[in-house]
């Protein structure tokens, strides 16, 4: 039993430190955001994926075996001058971030980031 994969609920190493840093700076950015756990499948142990909206989903967080996603809903649509995007930008909407263990975070860029993208979703008002 030693050797069997660890869910996403169990995650005790780099990954469940990285996606608690991760957390802890897309709240830092933006102190309205909601998190919620959705999608709740077997592969991810039934405790679903972290899911932070703010007027609409901004983005979500899932640990895999050898990186951690954070996937920019409308990504795409966000400048991302310190090149944090690495993933799915092939898409016309979605632009993620993996993250491998022993890479350092570019908080300020990741902030950056979280902040343009929740004012994707929250236009003027007035």
């Amino acid at each position: 039993m030693a050797n069997q994969p660890k869910s996403a609920t169990s995650l005790e190493d780099w990954r469940k430190e990285t996606l608690g840093r991760v957390r802890a700076l897309i709240l830092e950015a933006d102190p309205d955001m909601i998190e919620e756990r959705k999608w709740k499948k077997p592969s991810n142990g039934m405790a679903g994926i972290p899911v932070w909206s703010h007027d609409g989903i901004v983005c979500t967080g899932e640990t895999y075996k050898n990186y951690v996603k954070v996937t920019f809903a409308r990504g795409a649509f966000v400048k991302d001058p310190a090149g944090l995007f690495n993933a799915s930008l092939e898409g016309n909407l979605r632009r993620a971030i993996d993250f491998r263990e022993g890479d350092t975070i570019n908080e300020k860029a990741l902030k950056a980031l979280v902040k343009a993208a929740v004012k994707l979703n929250t236009p003027d008002r007035g």
